[in-house]
């Protein structure tokens, strides 16, 4: 055999890798030895009842809340880095250029007393943009993919309804390109026919840009929807995990047996 002939194959590096992480409230468990890749273009739903520790682990993901232990390792541009041990004006700097966040409120996400193209434009001025025709184009163009209507550029977000600010606050948060958003109950407290059409919204801007997300909710539509894979928390210990159709359709553990069972019956 001549082995002077190879197939070289680029192994996929992760994006985001995350090695036991935990964060604990005294005795009480927050999160516990959370650890998990996600790969560029890839979405990650986390599901779980009030209490199972989603949301915290969300908040240390996202450099909101120092977990106790673990690493957060992103694929920078400048290399792999432990975002826990990133100093805050590093971190931030993330926030603005490769991170987004998504709030289930969207007045935590938005400036309320700032019009929508100031609220889109904001985020592209913290990026170095300062010619104000380029910004308010791009504010522009970025309305119009999330469903608001130009003439509503300089209106301000107190004036729009429920729906309407959260698909703005998705605009602020897109427009500079992130490579990966986290996403806290982005449906939650919207009317069922509301939370379709941002979730079809969502679906499509994820799919069309390539973006890598984790998306928390204690919805099981919203994750059969745009989760490629799926993590089932409760207590604050991860239960289950797999490719999303395959946990809901073939659950293995009681906890998520008992989550879909609930749903099947509502």
């Amino acid at each position: 055999m001549d082995l002077s002939i190879y197939v070289k194959v680029k192994v996929q590096e992760p994006l985001l890798s995350v090695q036991g992480l935990s964060k604990f409230y005294g005795k009480r468990i927050g999160c516990d030895a959370v650890s998990f890749d996600l790969f560029p273009g890839e979405v990650l739903g986390i599901v779980g009842e009030s209490g199972s520790g989603k949301s915290t682990l969300l908040s240390c993901l996202a450099g909101h809340l120092a977990p106790d232990s673990g690493k957060v390792i992103f694929d920078t541009a400048q290399g792999p880095r432990d975002t826990v041990v990133m100093g805050e004006a590093e971190r931030r700097r993330l926030g603005r250029t490769d991170w987004a966040f998504v709030h289930q409120n969207p007045r935590d996400g938005l400036r309320m007393g700032v019009s929508a193209g100031g609220n889109v434009g904001e985020r592209l001025m913290a990026v170095g943009a300062r010619h104000y025709g380029d910004i308010r184009g791009q504010a522009l163009d970025w309305l119009g993919r999330v469903e608001i209507a130009a003439d509503r550029i300089d209106d301000r977000p107190t004036g729009f309804s429920g729906g309407m600010q959260q698909r703005l606050q998705i605009a602020r948060n897109l427009v500079t390109g992130p490579r990966l958003v986290f996403m806290d109950e982005p449906t939650g407290g919207l009317d069922v026919s509301v939370q379709a059409r941002l979730l079809d919204l969502l679906r499509g801007l994820v799919r069309q840009m390539g973006l890598s997300a984790i998306i928390v909710t204690h919805d099981l539509a919203v994750v059969r929807l745009l989760a490629d894979r799926l993590m089932v928390m409760k207590g604050g210990h991860v239960v289950e995990q797999g490719l999303t159709d395959q946990v809901l359709d073939d659950p293995q553990h009681a906890y998520t047996q008992l989550l879909v069972a609930s749903v099947l019956h509502v």
